[in-house]
């Protein structure tokens, strides 16, 4: 099979797939060890064979979770947009690094087109950017520029000596901050984690009564992270109180809307969700998420000029790849990133971001709102659902109603049988002790019939396990 063969024969498995993503089950449910057997993992191959290959990727994509069905409502992301595919294979295809203009220059120009859109979108007027591997990755650079920022001989001397640096984050942020702490050599010790409001909302008061124990301990509190829709129960932060707090205190106020910033698209969401957000000095968001690019697709905004990135992070000799040499004066992306090797993730975002529009995407976001307010009106309506938690936004945390002390291991039981028999996916974690299932609706070819499909099977199955017991 030659290589023309090879394209015409993928075309075909990919065509074949496509039409049929949205049918059926949504997974092929086998055991690890089962599916160990089917696959044959270990079986000696042949070099060179085309149709061995191909083999392969039917295995692949016949037990592969099928991520655009309408009941895979687990992730924070869905199969994704046919543009960004699109841009994912030519990326695939050309195979550059996004570091450098001279290897890159059509990718360079795109991010910083994008990066450009999204400044003026969120309304950093003075800002810089870049794209990277995710808001985890994105919400430790905002805390790295943050320590930079606050003492610049850090990036040289690094914590030794320095007076003890704190961050702030609510209770419900996102794991990823920890870590960063953890790699930064901050400490995950001196993190503090702010109690919440009934709607999982950062309380400013407690906040401020947190930033005045630590500064009259002798700490320095220099980074806090508001979170923009959290991961569990959808909450969103309160900005435009923290910007008072931030003005006394001289922190760097850090946005994580990895999952919520889409709402930034929306004026009436905006409004709603994302006060203040304007005044902020750093913003990520994943496009990967609500609007759905595919994995990975993340930017990172800072709101402190054009050179705050490069400022804080770049470090060694890079000069045998970033020397300055470039058409009409052209800078390199990789000097203001953490990578050296950049995969060129501009593309699929351009590709979507010219396809649908802003108006496009914002609309597909107030979409997935009105969608959870339906799967919330018809969870209040069964007696035999309960919301666990109330909906703050694009998250519905729910569970089956179960007499006595076993409801967590009900709704656990429920949830793997529902999965185990390919029904649906959706996603399930503990909020003060309980389990929830948490319903997330971001499929753009989403309706309220297939909300109304998930509940009839999770309802059937959850009379089905009540009979059992």
């Amino acid at each position: 099979m030659d290589d023309i063969k090879v394209f015409a024969h993928l075309t075909k498995v990919i065509e074949e797939y496509y039409a049929r993503q949205r049918q059926g089950q949504f997974l092929d449910y086998h055991s690890p060890d089962e599916l160990r057997g089917i696959l044959g993992l270990e079986q000696p191959g042949n070099p060179g064979d085309w149709r061995e290959i191909f083999a392969w990727v039917d295995k692949y994509l016949a037990y592969s979770v099928k991520t655009n069905h309408p009941l895979f409502v687990n992730r924070m992301w869905v199969g994704a947009n046919l543009p960004a595919i699109v841009g994912e294979i030519i990326t695939a295809l050309t195979n550059a690094s996004a570091c450098t203009f001279e290897s890159a220059p059509v990718s360079t120009l795109m991010e910083k087109y994008m990066i450009g859109e999204m400044l003026d979108l969120v309304g950093f007027k003075n800002g810089d950017g870049q794209m990277t591997t995710g808001s985890s990755n994105a919400n430790m650079i905002a805390m790295m520029a943050a320590r930079n920022a606050t003492n610049p001989s850090m990036k040289q001397a690094g914590l030794f000596g320095q007076q003890k640096l704190f961050a702030f984050v609510g209770a419900d942020a996102h794991y990823s901050m920890d870590r960063a702490a953890n790699i930064l050599g901050i400490g995950v010790d001196q993190l503090i984690k702010v109690p919440l409001d009934p709607m999982g909302a950062m309380l400013p008061a407690e906040l401020e009564r947190s930033i005045a124990r630590v500064v009259e301990s002798g700490g320095l509190p220099f980074f806090v992270a508001a979170t923009a829709g959290t991961t569990v129960r959808g909450g969103y932060d309160p900005i435009d109180a923290l910007l008072p707090l931030r003005a006394a205190y001289g922190f760097w106020l850090h946005v994580d809307g990895a999952w919520g910033g889409s709402a930034v698209l929306s004026p009436r969401l905006r409004r709603l969700y994302l006060q203040g957000l304007e005044a902020a000095d750093s913003f990520t968001w994943d496009f990967h998420k609500m609007l759905g690019s595919t994995l990975m697709c993340n930017i990172l905004l800072i709101n402190k000029g054009k050179q705050a990135l490069a400022t804080a992070l770049s470090a060694g000799d890079g000069s045998y790849l970033f020397r300055n040499e470039n058409a009409d004066e052209m800078e390199d992306l990789g000097p203001a990133s953490l990578q050296c090797g950049r995969r060129v993730d501009s593309l699929k975002w351009f590709l979507d971001w010219k396809f649908f529009g802003r108006e496009g995407l914002a609309a597909r976001v107030e979409k997935s709102l009105e969608l959870c307010a339906y799967a919330e009106e018809v969870i209040n309506r069964s007696p035999e659902l309960e919301l666990v938690v109330p909906r703050t936004s694009f998250n519905v945390c729910f569970r089956f109603k179960v007499e006595g002390e076993k409801n967590n291991d009900f709704n656990l039981a429920l949830r793997t049988r529902l999965y185990k028999e390919g029904t649906t996916l959706v996603g399930v974690a503990y909020l003060d002790g309980k389990l929830v299932l948490r319903l997330l609706v971001i499929n753009p070819a989403a309706e309220r019939a297939d909300i109304d499909t998930f509940f009839r099977h999770l309802i059937a199955k959850g009379r089905e396990l009540l009979r059992e017991s």
